[in-house]
């Protein structure tokens, strides 16, 4: 029994989507930044087309090296189109677009962003990082002080009580702060307001419990006392 690919052709012809396309002459090409169906496609294409300027707007050089910008699911799609329905590169791009449009991560906003906490497993440091990161894609832009009010307000209790003490301060200040407060906490020296809330909890439950109990003794005394009378002077 013959398998699948003994039916295929691995000829180039074949195999190459532009088999007649050559560079031109002179012409490097560029390293790319690979798209795997990720992300902004839009912001892809605008990438690929502004490193492939020197093709001198040539649709099907341009199509024919796409390719070399995609990676993983956008790949496998590329290889299985039918490029004879593209017969310029707006026919392609738009095919492109069209098909990757479900793919395309939300867009932060500045609330989504106060809601942005801490992994366990990460530094101070790499959260900050993070943070600031995806406060670069908000639209419109933030200012600085804006993002600084902003990533004070998304950190819990304990950093929170901390940094809000220097909001004004460059958000490269703000963080190390919080690597400042992150060492506290690891040594000690800082408690955190978890820990901080259990042990007043534990206190006010302990008090309250000596309370009751003397609040019970002191009822039981007067019970007896009611059984037996007062005890008098003894003569």
């Amino acid at each position: 029994m013959q398998g699948i690919w003994s039916q295929m052709s691995v000829a180039y012809k074949d195999l190459s989507l532009f088999p007649d396309i050559q560079l031109p002459a002179g012409l490097k090409m560029p390293k790319f930044d690979l798209y795997d169906g990720h992300g902004d496609r839009v912001f892809h294409l605008r990438g690929y087309c502004s490193k492939m300027r020197g093709a001198g707007g040539k649709d099907k050089l341009l199509m024919a090296y796409f390719s070399q910008s995609l990676s993983g699911a956008a790949l496998e799609w590329y290889t299985r189109q039918d490029v004879s329905k593209w017969y310029i590169w707006d026919d392609m791009a738009q095919d492109f677009a069209r098909n990757f449009q479900y793919n395309i991560e939300i867009v932060p906003d500045r609330m989504s962003l106060t809601k942005m906490e801490k992994k366990p497993n990460e530094s101070f440091r790499e959260y900050g990082l993070r943070w600031r990161e995806q406060a670069s894609r908000v639209n419109p832009p933030m200012e600085e002080k804006e993002m600084v009010e902003y990533f004070i307000q998304a950190q819990e209790p304990t950093y929170f009580g901390h940094l809000v003490t220097v909001v004004g301060r460059p958000f490269n200040g703000v963080v190390k702060m919080g690597e400042m407060v992150e060492d506290g906490l690891k040594s000690r020296k800082i408690m955190s307001y978890f820990a901080l809330k259990a042990t007043t909890q534990a206190i006010q439950n302990d008090t309250g419990s000596l309370l009751g109990q003397k609040e019970h003794d002191d009822v039981a005394m007067v019970v007896l006392e009611s059984r037996h009378g007062p005890k008098g002077p003894s003569h």
